[in-house]
């Protein structure tokens, strides 16, 4: 996946320093590792079983693909910040962290932008609590406005751009050095959301005209995968 990025105290300096570089090039390869045909075919395992399976969004299949290859990198997932049980749990814990690193990914509510920013900075920092991990410096990965709305995610997602409103007045806050990662929508397809029942919308793939794409042949037998068509049937709506 191609993607944009902001350096907040500096991260994008201090990342390329000896004591990090290998970490991040490993991030960053993990990211750019990711293509549109992974993504496509990902996407369309959750409707193997049935149609009904398959996400509004392109955001489960691009966390499973993430937490694989970080996996197989030897990234810990989960990874808790604190040892004391009463702040363990989801709001407690990191998405990944390797060394001197902490990942969150965030395609959640925009009302949880600030505590995703925060969570970073309390693997790095000092605490009256009892840590479970020490980590100097925070990655933040999300989705861009175009992601957002190429990839069919919910309109309260937080994006890329909204994180970056937020730094200014969490200066304060955010102690430690935040690389923030927008990730771009693919080039080669998009989503188109299918009202399937009443109340369950799917996700199509909808390629792009003029683009012959190998994997076609893999997924022309399910019911998801559409040829972008400005004459095609207005039950499927690309939301752009």
């Amino acid at each position: 996946m191609e993607y944009i990025a902001h350096s907040f105290r500096h991260a994008g300096v201090i990342l390329h320093e000896p004591d990090f570089v290998d970490q991040f090039y490993e991030l960053t390869g993990v990211i750019d590792s990711i293509s549109d045909e992974d993504i496509i075919l990902m996407h369309s395992s959750y409707g193997a079983k049935s149609v009904e399976g398959i996400p509004k969004s392109l955001s489960r299949a691009i966390n499973q693909l993430l937490r694989e290859r970080f996996v197989a990198e030897g990234w810990r997932e989960e990874s808790e910040i604190f040892q004391n049980p009463k702040y363990q749990g989801d709001t407690w814990r990191l998405d990944f962290a390797k060394g001197d690193i902490s990942v969150e990914v965030a395609f959640n509510h925009g009302s949880v932008v600030a505590w995703n920013l925060l969570k970073p900075v309390l693997a790095s920092e000092l605490n009256h609590v009892q840590k479970a991990i020490q980590t100097k410096i925070g990655v933040v990965i999300t989705a861009t406005e175009a992601l957002k709305r190429l990839g069919g995610f919910d309109g309260a997602v937080g994006t890329y751009e909204k994180y970056l409103e937020y730094l200014p007045p969490l200066n304060n806050v955010l102690t430690v050095p935040l690389f923030i990662i927008g990730l771009l929508p693919p080039k080669t397809f998009k989503i188109g959301h299918h009202q399937h029942a009443d109340r369950k919308k799917i996700g199509n793939i909808v390629m792009e005209v003029g683009y012959e794409n190998p994997f076609l042949k893999k997924l022309e037998e399910t019911t998801i995968l559409k040829t972008q068509d400005p004459n095609s049937s207005p039950q499927y709506d690309t939301q752009l």
